[in-house]
């Protein structure tokens, strides 16, 4: 039986609400690509884990599950949980120390020291902490890739920093590029935040509006674009393919 502590070497996680999901086509793919880097599971095995695994989601209730490639020797396996509370604005919290992953774009190995970050921030009074570069770049939350408003341009972190590439993020660049929204990518310090409009985006929460700073002088902008983009998001939801027949599942299924 895996347990919480098995060597985690990718994992990927996404909200069910009664069968529906968002974006789930990227991270399908931003899981089997990191798998695939990996050396350590097969392209026709991560196809048939893919099938499976959607067919064994729940299709009533509200779910984040976790695909995960762990233990020792390594395994496909998914882990189905009830999904925590949602959130749209949050608190976030800049440490004094920079980026601590050593695979910053792969989801996995570093979700232990991520989540000890988020535990200090909450002693903070926030709910996400800030990572940073060596010299103070913003790069991405703990948990939620970072995009802002200057000026009518959606803004990112520079692509050359080592990053999570996030799925949500990714889904709203793509909706703004198609509507004729520029997009960039800038390095900014946190204090050049401020003022700004800035979003935490994961797959939990969508798209949620930073309210607050913790650990630094930054003060939180408007919100002007906020509402109608967190829902033109949610209404992308789309529905789960039915279940397939029941046939013994070649990974295992670990529920909690």
């Amino acid at each position: 039986m895996a347990t919480e502590d098995t060597p985690l070497l990718v994992a990927d996680s996404w909200l069910v609400l009664d069968g529906s999901v968002l974006a789930l086509d990227r991270h399908v793919s931003r899981f089997t690509r990191s798998c695939l880097e990996t050396g350590l599971a097969a392209p026709e095995e991560l196809d048939r884990f893919w099938r499976e695994a959607i067919s064994a989601l729940p299709r009533t209730g509200a779910w984040f599950p976790r695909a995960e490639l762990a233990g020792d020797p390594p395994s496909l396996r998914l882990r189905i949980r009830p999904a925590p509370p949602r959130g749209e604005h949050v608190r976030v919290w800049v440490p004094d120390a920079p980026d601590p992953r050593r695979s910053p774009a792969r989801k996995g190995p570093d979700l232990e020291a991520l989540g000890r970050l988020r535990a200090e921030a909450e002693l903070h009074g926030a709910q996400e902490a800030l990572l940073r570069t060596a010299d103070g770049i913003v790069v991405e939350a703990a948990s939620s890739s970072v995009l802002w408003w200057e000026d009518g341009v959606l803004c990112s972190p520079p692509s050359e920093i080592p990053a999570l590439p996030g799925t949500t993020a990714a889904l709203v660049r793509d909706l703004a590029t198609a509507q004729g929204i520029r997009t960039a990518r800038r390095r900014r310090r946190v204090e050049e935040l401020t003022g700004r409009e800035v979003w935490l985006l994961n797959a939990l929460h969508g798209i949620r509006l930073v309210t607050g700073w913790a650990g630094c002088d930054a003060t939180p902008g408007s919100d002007g674009h906020f509402a109608r983009w967190r829902e033109r998001v949610e209404r992308l939801r789309l529905p789960l393919n039915p279940p397939s027949a029941t046939r013994p599942r070649q990974f295992e299924v670990v529920c909690g």
